[in-house]
């Protein structure tokens, strides 16, 4: 163990700055693109349309029961030798999109599911629109709802990418296999790959479950709706106020 840190850092800190950089890319993008995937075959497996729901079923079960690794081969090599040829970056983020979006849709799909029908029911009395109902009071009650699942999504994403190490993604792990090539350190490499990897997803799921308590305890999280809370309470605040006392009348 005395031998343990021999290999010298300083010199490969520039790579992995650079390779944290592209792993932070890889998450941020594919995330957001799940998200949105995701989001469209939950809202399909609820439509109406009896093919639209088949569709979406067809593609959650698909894409839930198929290892990431051979979604990643698949992109990457599979497309290629059919003639469509992605780049590293496009084939991972793509291969990371379809995988957790079929996981997000069922997060997004049960979240919908349980807002409360009279909730549909209320503002439909109200005259509002169905785009307007699902827009402004299904939505926002469903999101609270598949946070922390899509929280949970979202770390898994982040230490999933270094499985993009095996179409030489440029990220941590690649980079970590090209110093362990150069040093033949594997242990005191995978160490440091390691602890890189813990020093991201651990104050990540620290912040997200703090994010969840604001959630949970109704701290309206978007400022248009923070300037509408505050100025539904200096509405209230002035009602006292504006009051005006009413004077007995004699006989």
């Amino acid at each position: 163990m005395s031998g343990l840190f021999e290999v010298p850092w300083s010199d490969y800190r520039p790579d992995l700055i650079s390779a944290l950089g592209r792993t932070v890319s890889y998450t941020v993008v594919s995330f957001s693109g799940a998200v949105f995937l995701g989001l469209a075959v939950a809202l399909l497996r609820l439509s109406r349309a009896w093919p639209a729901r088949a569709l979406a079923a067809v593609y959650t079960e698909v894409f839930k029961n198929v290892p990431l690794l051979a979604i990643i081969f698949l992109t990457y090599f599979g497309l290629a030798s059919a003639g469509i040829r992605l780049d590293v970056f496009t084939a991972g983020c793509l291969s990371l999109v379809v995988f957790y979006a079929a996981y997000l849709s069922e997060i997004f799909r049960a979240a919908i599911s349980g807002v409360h029908a009279g909730q549909t029911e209320a503002g439909e009395a109200l005259g509002v629109g169905r785009t307007g109902i699902f827009r402004h009071i299904v939505l926002p009650q469903a999101l609270r709802l598949a946070l922390p699942g899509t929280n949970t999504m979202l770390v898994d994403l982040l230490k999933s990418t270094s499985l993009l190490v095996t179409v030489s993604a440029a990220e941590l792990m690649s980079e970590g296999r090209l110093i362990t090539s150069a040093t033949f350190r594997a242990l005191e490499v995978y160490l440091v790959v390691a602890a890189i990897y813990f020093a991201l997803c651990y104050p990540l799921s620290q912040l997200l479950l703090l994010l969840e308590r604001k959630v949970r305890s109704g701290v309206p999280l978007s400022p248009w709706r923070r300037r509408r809370l505050r100025a539904a309470r200096a509405l209230l605040a002035a009602e006292p106020a504006a009051a005006v006392p009413v004077k007995e009348v004699s006989a």
